[in-house]
């Protein structure tokens, strides 16, 4: 830690799953990376972070340690690269001295409950909501409110993880116990289960990445749904908006609105936003880039991506508010992202790859990630982590996408051999 190269360090806290695009990002604009796990262990339900992509990695301390480490490393930035760091980034920047979203509001950004408690209390827009371990209490708020169907779900996780849409008691009284004996994505105990009236209407993804109050809007996806027989949303495809779209203008006035409101005032935010017949309401909010974020990807459809933008915001600020503070996106080919689901049931015995080739060759994909291999499990997708393929597509016209999601999704089930 001591002996530092003749360049800035930063430092990215949980960079798990699309964190591992900052250090790159980074490295672009001349600064090293150190990495700090929040957590003795790793968190082993998400993509694990590149040990090589850091001059150095720590286990945080609680007893003050990091921070006196990272004070004489003279860390120009401490920002979580992905959810299960937010807290922490927060407390460590905000310790540090550092440009910081604070601790003041850092609860609200990560438990669902609070969160939506504050963007409430701000006059906005927001889901009727109860928390509680008792389904009978859960029951009878819905029962007496008539708030049928309505979502049951985890205070903290990601990823559609332990989500349900109950349509009556019975249904409701089964996800409380599924969900409180299960953990989340980031291996934390489920002790409680987050209660909500049900947000009719499209859901969309909002990306920003903002300094100092000042909102660069990335990007605005249509999440395509489907809403499997067990009460479960699984997301198909996320489609590209036009930023002129009178949905887009909506979605990102409010958007702005919330981030205020939860003070993400600096670094990205991945926002999840339903449209319902009386305007847009809040998902929930993650101050963390997208899960689906990829710079080769957005640099095509939308000319820019959210880890590079990141990377300006806190290596070069001055920068990003001359070239991108108070922007919006542009949106310039049709773009989609493809979470294939399956039926498959058993242990992979093998990965077809000609066929994986011939889904690389088509000409709007852009990537391909194949999540499992020989010897894993794989089990018929009930929510976005057990969509065993994601496909980045894009293409100058609309045609060429609408073929090669066809053909994608007529051979996606013959992508791996299962022994059930």
């Amino acid at each position: 830690m001591t002996e530092l190269r003749n360049r800035g360090v930063g430092v990215l806290v949980d960079a798990y799953g699309t964190g591992n695009y900052l250090p790159p990002a980074f490295d672009r604009l001349g600064i090293d990376v150190v990495h700090v796990q929040s957590s003795p262990e790793p968190i082993t339900r998400m993509q694990p972070w590149d040990r090589a992509s850091y001059v150095d990695a720590l286990v945080y301390n609680p007893d003050g340690s990091t921070e006196v480490a990272l004070k004489e490393l003279e860390a120009l930035f401490v920002i979580p690269g992905q959810e299960p760091g937010v807290l922490l980034a927060d407390r460590l920047s905000e310790a540090l001295g550092l440009r910081t979203n604070g601790t003041t509001f850092s609860e609200a950004r990560r438990n669902k409950f609070k969160m939506i408690n504050a963007v409430a209390a701000a006059g906005l827009r927001t889901a009727a909501q109860l928390i509680t371990d008792d389904a009978e209490e859960a029951v009878a708020w819905a029962a007496g409110s008539g708030y049928w169907p309505c979502v049951a779900k985890p205070l903290s996780s990601a990823s559609t993880d332990g989500v349900f849409i109950c349509s009556d008691a019975e249904s409701l009284r089964a996800a409380f116990p599924a969900i409180l004996a299960s953990s989340t994505v980031f291996n934390g105990a489920n002790t409680e289960v987050l209660v909500q009236s049900f947000l009719e209407g499209p859901e969309y993804i909002v990306d920003t990445v903002s300094v100092d109050g000042h909102v660069c809007v990335c990007g605005v996806w249509q999440y395509e749904k489907v809403l499997l027989p067990n009460g479960k949303p699984i997301y198909n495809r996320d489609i590209l908006v036009s930023p002129t779209d009178p949905a887009a203008v909506a979605l990102m006035d409010y958007t702005r609105a919330i981030l205020e409101v939860l003070r993400i005032h600096n670094g990205p935010a991945h926002s999840e936003v339903i449209i319902t017949a009386d305007g847009p309401v809040l998902v929930e909010i993650g101050a963390r880039l997208n899960g689906n974020m990829h710079p080769a990807f957005h640099d095509a459809c939308l000319g820019a991506n959210a880890a590079d933008l990141t990377a300006l915001a806190y290596a070069r600020p001055e920068r990003f508010l001359a070239e991108y503070g108070d922007t919006i996106y542009r949106k310039r080919q049709p773009a989609v992202v493809y979470n294939t689901p399956t039926m498959l049931s058993g242990t992979v015995v093998s990965v077809n790859e000609p066929l994986v080739e011939a889904i690389r060759n088509r000409p709007s994909v852009v990537d391909l990630t194949v999540k499992r291999k020989p010897g894993d499990v794989i089990v018929p997708t009930h929510d976005l982590l057990t969509s065993p393929l994601r496909v980045f597509m894009t293409a100058p016209d609309q045609s060429t996408l609408d073929a090669d999601y066809e053909f994608i999704d007529s051979v996606r089930e013959s992508v791996y051999e299962v022994t059930p």
